[in-house]
């Protein structure tokens, strides 16, 4: 399978993007991915939509080390997570390792708090351009922009061109 052997990260919070979480975690696990769920602590997590999703990990008790790449959903999930000081250091070793980092919709908040945004183009859904330029992006309207390891998407509409560049980073990464 494409992605045999990878490690993937999922971030999760009050509030997610439903289907900015079940898309990108179904179709990696389906790539061969192993998935995990991270949140804030062990537990059931409720999305914008109603769906509930568990997190596997407590933040605080994961290391980036055992991970390949980090999705990051959208909805106000990130406003939550950006509240945690681990989450906002994991986003923080993932960039420093190089790893591939994807961040849909409002998850641009993610990167703006792990201070890693300076110089890279990125896109987000329009209402937080701004925090993202403030942040020393270059925002642009896209479905998916790609700057080295940082991957970015709009909204739920943007999830297949979002995917598809996950899996072709993580196609051509090396696995450390």
């Amino acid at each position: 399978m494409q992605l045999s052997g990878r490690r993937i990260a999922i971030f999760v919070a009050p509030q997610f993007e439903d289907l900015e979480l079940w898309y990108p975690r179904l179709r990696l696990q389906e790539a061969g991915a192993e998935v995990t769920v991270i949140g804030p602590e062990e537990g059931k997590w409720r999305g914008k939509q109603g769906t509930t999703v568990e997190s596997q990990r407590a933040i605080r008790e994961t290391s980036s080390d055992d991970f390949d790449a980090l999705v990051i959903p959208g909805g106000y999930a990130p406003d939550h997570m950006r509240r945690v000081p681990e989450m906002i250091e994991f986003v923080q070793r993932m960039h420093t390792a190089g790893k591939p980092i994807a961040a849909i919709c409002h998850a641009g908040w993610m990167l703006a708090s792990a201070d890693i945004l300076e110089g890279r183009r990125v896109t987000s859904f329009f209402s937080i351009r701004a925090d993202l330029v403030h942040a020393g992006a270059e925002w642009v309207d896209a479905e998916v922009v790609q700057d080295g390891h940082l991957i970015t998407s709009r909204h739920p509409g943007d999830l297949p061109a979002f995917c598809r560049a996950i899996i072709a980073a993580l196609t051509s990464a090396q696995v450390g």
